[in-house]
């Protein structure tokens, strides 16, 4: 069972899989403090998307290079959203998305999928079915990073669809730790989604 699962790690360097095992962490935090509706989500989170992407360039993961640096510079963005206030009150507090996000999002959703098609055909990347994945999952990370930002409740409903996706493709590229880190998110989504619905009903 320990080779199933970690045998992809033998030509790896040491200092490779203790990054990665810092940004698994430090990503299972910062999840933990997006479910709490804290604002350390965003701190918590550039740590472990800056040093995935050290990671991912090393790996040469194109697809999973271009959302770690969509999350960092989206993670400042939600970071300055978050620390907003108006009379002492949090200026974007939890609410559902509108009509009108619901068609950004679809049009951050599309131009996502095409931009990386165009990267991955740049670079000759579409030669297994793990990229095609990829393009699919980049689009449904975007809008759901973006929805965040704004603390849109509809946020967790895509992370729970692009975690569960995630899980067999990070493994079936030989990273199994980051596989079991969105076992761990997609757990954590669910339960995120559940407890920001109750603030918003309160």
């Amino acid at each position: 069972m320990i080779d199933f699962l970690f045998s992809q790690y033998e030509d790896y360097s040491t200092l490779q899989i203790i990054l990665e095992i810092i940004a698994v962490l430090f990503g299972l935090v910062s999840v933990w403090f997006a479910k709490k509706n804290n604002i350390l989500v965003y701190p918590t989170g550039i740590v472990s998307t800056v040093i995935y992407i050290y990671l991912l360039y090393k790996w040469e993961l194109i697809g999973d290079l271009l959302i770690n640096i969509y999350y960092t510079s989206m993670s400042i963005y939600g970071w300055w959203l978050w620390s907003q206030k108006k009379e002492n009150q949090v200026e974007y507090p939890i609410a559902n998305v509108s009509k009108k996000e619901i068609g950004l999002g679809i049009v951050i959703f599309i131009i996502t999928v095409f931009f990386v098609v165009l990267v991955y055909h740049f670079f000759n990347k579409f030669t297994s079915w793990t990229a095609y994945v990829d393009t699919f999952t980049t689009g449904i990370f975007f809008v759901g990073m973006w929805l965040m930002a704004k603390r849109k409740i509809e946020n967790w409903i895509l992370w729970i669809i692009g975690d569960i996706v995630s899980i067999p493709l990070y493994f079936s590229k030989g990273y199994t730790f980051t596989s079991l880190q969105y076992v761990i998110f997609t757990v954590i989504a669910i339960y995120a989604y559940k407890e920001w619905k109750r603030n918003l009903v309160n």
